[in-house]
């Protein structure tokens, strides 16, 4: 099993066991992170991770999973009017309207 040398923003260089460390890479844009707790102070760390980063850290046996933002950052934006304090107020006294509700959610299956 490797030895790998990472850095802790609070306690300096530590090292780690393969075990120790994960690699993640966006699908979206093949950016990569590695992460790892800190065996001094408990703390997780996550650090970018150039593409050479990652293919070493993978080649050396460090567990490797890829992950995908969510389909509503790549939705179009706009068409109305931006959300504001009013709104969230006016949709908070909606909530404990019971008739409005119950109006709101009949025409849901209409």
């Amino acid at each position: 099993m490797a030895t790998i040398r990472a850095s802790c923003t609070d306690c300096g260089d530590v090292e780690l066991t393969t075990d120790e460390v994960k690699v993640r890479v966006c699908t979206a844009d093949n950016q990569g992170t590695y992460s790892f707790r800190c065996p001094s102070c408990r703390m997780t760390v996550v650090k970018p991770a150039e593409p050479r980063t990652v293919d070493l850290l993978v080649a050396s046996g460090v567990a490797y999973s890829t992950w995908s933002p969510p389909l509503e950052l790549s939705e179009p934006r706009g068409g109305g009017a931006a959300f504001t304090h009013d709104d969230l107020l006016d949709f908070h006294e909606l909530l404990f309207d019971d008739g409005a509700l119950a109006d709101a959610m009949a025409s849901l299956s209409d």
